[in-house]
C-alpha cells in the first residue's frame, strides 16, 4: 500500500525528534565524563598567586614618638614687695632680659631721706662706741656702758640695712634670665605689696612637654636622649628631665618633660612639636608600608608565606617610619612578607609565590 504524503512527513518528523534527544543525551554523558577527568587539573590551577618581599631581622634603635608642645622652663609673675607709684618701666615688653634687670621702678618718696638718716645715726653710734672704749681703757667708763654703746651701734647698723632694703625694693628686678613677656603696670600705676609688675619666662632651656599612655611611659628612663621637631621645622636636642609617677585622672596619661637648649630663646612657648625619645635598641624588620593590613580582630600586622606555602599573620608594632618603608617589631628571623595580594588571602590558606624581591 502506498503511503500518502502526509503520512511520510509525520514519520520523518518523529524520527528526527528521536535522533535529536538521543544525541543530546549522549553528548551530556560525554561532557560529564570529560569534566570528571579534568577536575584534578583545574583544582591544581586555582591556587592564588601572591608576591612577597624577603626581609631580614636587624638591630634597630627603638624610639617613642608622641605629640608635644613647648613650654617655658620657668614662668614667674614678678610682684612688688612694697607700696608705691610706678615711676619708670625700663624693660621693653617682649625683650630678653638678664637676671637683675629692672622691670619696674617705683617712686622712692622719702625713702632716700630715711636712708640718709640711718647712715648719720650709724656714724654717731660708731663715734660713741669708740669713745666708750677709750674711756674704759682709762678707767672712766664701765664695761657695762661699753656694751650698751656696742648694742646701740648694732641697732644702728640694722636700721641702716633696713633703710637700704626699703630703698632697693623700689626696683622690681628680673629674678632670672628670660623674656619679659607681659607688663602689667605702666607709669603712674599704684602698686600695693603683692601686685604684679609683669611676667617673665625662661626659654633657655625650653621644655618640650607631652602626655604618654601607660604602655609607652615606662619604656625609657629619666636622662634618656630626645629630640623635638617644631612645627617650623626646627629640631631641638635634649634629654628627659621628668616622667610623672601619677596618671592624669581624666586622660589616664603620664606627663613627660624634655629639656632642650634654646639659644637666644628662638623657640617660643606653646609651639606644637613632635618628640622622639630614645628607648634602646632591639630586633626589628624593615617592611613596605603597603604590606600592612588589619586582621579580623582589627590588629595591625602583616601576612607572610611560611616554608610550606601557607599564609600566616603576625601582629606588628611600628617603631619608625621613613619615606621608603617602616621599621617594625613583632616578626622573627627571615620572613617572606606578602606585598601584593595580601588583602585577598587568609591565614592558613595555601598559595603560590608568583614573585619576590
Amino acid at each position: 500500500m502506498r503511503l500518502k504524503s502526509y503520512h511520510l512527513f509525520a514519520i520523518v518528523t518523529v524520527a528526527l525528534v528521536t535522533l535529536f534527544f538521543l544525541g543530546g543525551t549522549l553528548l551530556n554523558r560525554s561532557r560529564g565524563h570529560t569534566e570528571k577527568l579534568r577536575t584534578p587539573v583545574v583544582a591544581a590551577a586555582v591556587l592564588p598567586s601572591v608576591q612577597v618581599a624577603t626581609v631580614e631581622e636587624a638591630i634597630h634603635p627603638y624610639s617613642v614618638n608622641f605629640r608635644a608642645r613647648t613650654e617655658g622652663a620657668r614662668t614667674v609673675i614678678v610682684k612688688s614687695e612694697t607700696a608705691g607709684i610706678v615711676a619708670a618701666t625700663p624693660a621693653t615688653e617682649g625683650a630678653y632680659v638678664r637676671k637683675g634687670t629692672i622691670l619696674c621702678r617705683l617712686n622712692v618718696d622719702a625713702r632716700e631721706a630715711s636712708l640718709a638718716q640711718a647712715q648719720a645715726a650709724l656714724r654717731s653710734r660708731i663715734l660713741s662706741r669708740e669713745a666708750s672704749v677709750e674711756l674704759a681703757k682709762k678707767g672712766y667708763r664701765s664695761q657695762t656702758q661699753v656694751l650698751q654703746d656696742q648694742a646701740n651701734l648694732d641697732s644702728a647698723q640694722a636700721a641702716l640695712r633696713q633703710a637700704e632694703i626699703a630703698l632697693e625694693q623700689m626696683n622690681i628686678r628680673a629674678p632670672f634670665n628670660g623674656v619679659f613677656d607681659r607688663r602689667d603696670a605702666e607709669i603712674g600705676t599704684y602698686l600695693s605689696p603683692g601686685q604684679s609688675c609683669g611676667s617673665i619666662i625662661e626659654l633657655d632651656p625650653v621644655l618640650v612637654v607631652g602626655d604618654l599612655p601607660e604602655t609607652e611611659a615606662g619604656k625609657f628612663p629619666v636622662g634618656a636622649s630626645a629630640q623635638a621637631t617644631l612645627v617650623s621645622g626646627e629640631v631641638l636636642q635634649g634629654t628627659v628631665r621628668y616622667i610623672a609617677r601619677d596618671a592624669d585622672p581624666q586622660t589616664r596619661t603620664y606627663r613627660v618633660e624634655i629639656t632642650a637648649a634654646n639659644p637666644r630663646s628662638a623657640a617660643r612657648s606653646g609651639l606644637s612639636a613632635t618628640a622622639s625619645v630614645s628607648a634602646g635598641q632591639g630586633a626589628a624588620h624593615f617592611i613596605p608600608v603597603s604590606a600592612v593590613v588589619l586582621d579580623a580582630a582589627g590588629r595591625q600586622g602583616v601576612r607572610f608565606v611560611d616554608s610550606n606555602g601557607m599564609v600566616g599573620f603576625a601582629p606588628i608594632t611600628a617603631l619608625d617610619e621613613t619615606p621608603t618603608g617602616m621599621w617594625v617589631s613583632g616578626l622573627r628571623g627571615t620572613v617572606r612578607v606578602i606585598t601584593v595580594g595580601q588583602s585577598y588571602v587568609a591565614e592558613g590558606q595555601k598559595v603560590q609565590v608568583g614573585g619576590s624581591r
